[in-house]
C-alpha cells in the first residue's frame, strides 16, 4: 500500500488472473525511458555495499545476517516491472473483473462478523467499514492472494535495478527496520513482485509508519491478525487525508446535454450547481442542493456511468495514482454499504485497446499534447489531452477516447 506513487503490485483476483495494481504503488509509475536503462556492476557487488549501509544505518546484525544472507537478484521481478499493461483496460472491464458479486458479499460478511473491531476503528480514525472491506477484498481477496515471493528477494531486485533504485532502496531498508522492530521475521516476507506486505498490501515504508498494534499482542501483523489488518487500513486512510462522515463517491444520471467540459476531476462545483445543471442521483431523484463540492467523473464517456466523486475520493488516488483502479475501489466500497449496480450505458459502448490507446496518444503527441507516458493507459494526462483536441474539433469534451476521435485523428482532421 503506498502514498503511491509508485503502485505496480501484483494483486490475485478470483479468475486467477495476477492485478498489477500501482498501488500506488508501482503500477501507477509511467513506464518512460527508464525502463530501457541497462544495470552495470554485479548485484553481489552491489548486495555487499547495501549490507554495510544497512549497518552504519543501525540496522542489527542478527537482521542483516538473517535477511541479506543468500539473497540472489531475481530476473523474473526485472521483467514484470518493465511489463505493466493492465491498467490498460477499460473502467467497465476492470471493474467487471474486480468489483465482483462474490467480493461484496464477503465483504459485507466480514464486516458483520469483525463489527466491533470496524466500529473501534471507525471511532479512532474516521474510516467506515466498507471502504477498508473494499481494499481488503482487491489486495488480497482477504488474504487468499497476498503473493508467494520472497519480498525481500524482489526488493533487492528493484533496489539493484536501473530504473527506480532509490525508491526501492528505501523500502529495502524499511523492510529491514520492520524485521529489526520484531513485527515480522524475513520468512514472514512473502508477498508481491513489487515488494507490498500483508492482506492490504502495505510497501514496507508504509508498514514501518502505519501498521499498528490493534490486537494488543505487542506487534503489528498484517498477515495473521484481523483486528491489525483493519485499525492498520483505517489509520493509513487517516494519514492520506479521510474525511470523517463525508462521501467518496456516489453515482449519478447525467442529462443528455450539458457542457462536458466541467466533467473533469480537476474541476469542483457544489451538488447544488451539478443540480442546476441537471445532474441527479442514480435513482432519478434530485440531488442534495447543498454547498458540499464534488467533480463529476465519467470513466466511459459521458454514454457511460458516472459519478460524482468528493475530496474523500482523493484519498483512494494518494493510495494508487491509476484512476481506474481507485474508482473501482470506491464504487466496490459503496456496493458493499448497498448502492445497486451501476447503470452502464448503451451496449455498443467502445472502448479502444491497449494498441489503439497507444496509438492515440502518439498522434497526440505528434500534435504537441502531453500525454505523459505512452503507454496504452488512459491516465490524468492522456484524459486532459483528449479534453482538449475534443474542444479544438468542436467535439462532446467529456475527455473519453472513442474510435471515432482515433479516425479522426488518423485522417488529420
Amino acid at each position: 500500500m503506498q502514498a503511491r506513487q509508485f503502485r505496480g503490485m501484483a494483486r490475485r483476483i478470483t479468475s486467477g488472473l495476477a492485478v498489477l495494481i500501482g498501488t500506488a504503488v508501482i503500477i501507477s509509475a509511467p513506464v518512460t525511458a527508464e525502463a530501457a536503462c541497462q544495470n552495470t556492476g554485479k548485484f553481489s557487488t552491489w548486495l555487499k555495499e547495501f549490507r554495510r549501509e544497512a549497518r552504519t544505518s543501525g540496522i542489527t546484525s542478527r537482521t542483516i545476517k538473517q535477511a541479506l544472507s543468500g539473497l540472489t537478484y531475481d530476473r523474473r521481478i526485472i521483467r514484470r516491472d518493465r511489463r505493466q499493461s493492465f491498467f490498460a483496460q477499460s473502467f467497465l472491464q476492470f471493474s467487471d473483473k474486480l468489483a465482483t458479486t462474490s467480493r461484496q458479499r464477503a465483504g459485507r460478511k466480514r464486516i458483520k462478523k469483525y463489527k466491533r473491531i470496524f466500529d473501534r476503528a471507525e471511532r479512532d480514525y474516521g474510516v467506515p467499514a466498507p471502504v477498508i472491506t473494499a481494499y481488503w477484498a482487491l489486495e488480497s481477496d482477504f488474504g487468499t492472494g497476498m503473493g508467494k515471493l520472497s519480498v525481500l528477494r524482489s526488493l533487492a531486485t528493484l533496489a539493484y535495478d536501473c530504473r527506480r533504485g532509490e525508491m526501492f532502496r528505501e523500502q529495502f531498508m524499511a523492510a529491514l527496520r520492520v524485521i529489526d522492530r520484531g513485527d515480522l521475521r524475513p520468512n514472514d516476507m512473502i508477498g508481491s513482485w513489487a515488494g507490498e506486505l500483508g492482506q492490504t498490501q502495505m510497501m514496507p515504508v508504509h508498514y514501518l509508519n502505519h501498521a499498528i498494534d490493534y490486537d494488543g499482542d505487542g506487534r503489528a501483523n498484517l498477515f495473521k491478525s484481523t483486528g491489525d489488518i483493519i485499525g492498520s487500513t483505517a489509520k493509513y486512510l487517516q494519514h492520506l487525508g479521510w474525511k470523517q462522515g463525508e462521501p467518496w463517491v456516489q453515482e449519478v444520471r447525467v442529462p443528455s446535454k450539458m457542457d462536458w467540459s466541467q466533467a473533469d476531476l480537476a474541476i469542483r462545483h457544489t451538488r447544488a450547481q451539478w443540480a442546476k445543471w441537471g445532474v441527479r442521483q442514480a435513482s432519478g431523484t434530485p440531488l442534495i442542493q447543498d454547498g458540499l463540492k464534488a467533480s463529476l467523473v465519467l470513466p466511459m464517456g459521458r454514454k457511460g456511468p458516472a459519478f460524482l466523486a468528493y475530496d474523500n475520493f482523493r484519498v483512494y488516488l494518494k493510495w494508487n495514482q491509476s484512476f481506474t483502479y481507485s474508482l473501482t475501489a470506491a464504487y466496490l466500497a459503496t456496493r458493499i454499504d448497498g448502492a445497486k449496480q451501476m447503470r452502464r450505458g448503451p451496449k455498443n459502448l467502445r472502448a479502444l485497446s491497449y494498441e489503439q490507446n497507444k496509438q492515440l496518444q502518439k498522434l497526440l503527441v505528434r500534435r504537441g499534447y502531453d500525454v505523459g507516458a505512452i503507454d496504452g493507459k488512459l491516465g490524468a494526462k492522456s484524459r486532459a489531452a483528449v479534453k482538449q483536441v475534443q474542444i479544438k474539433l468542436g467535439l462532446p469534451a467529456d475527455s473519453y477516447p472513442t474510435p471515432a476521435l482515433l479516425n479522426k485523428l488518423r485522417r488529420g482532421s
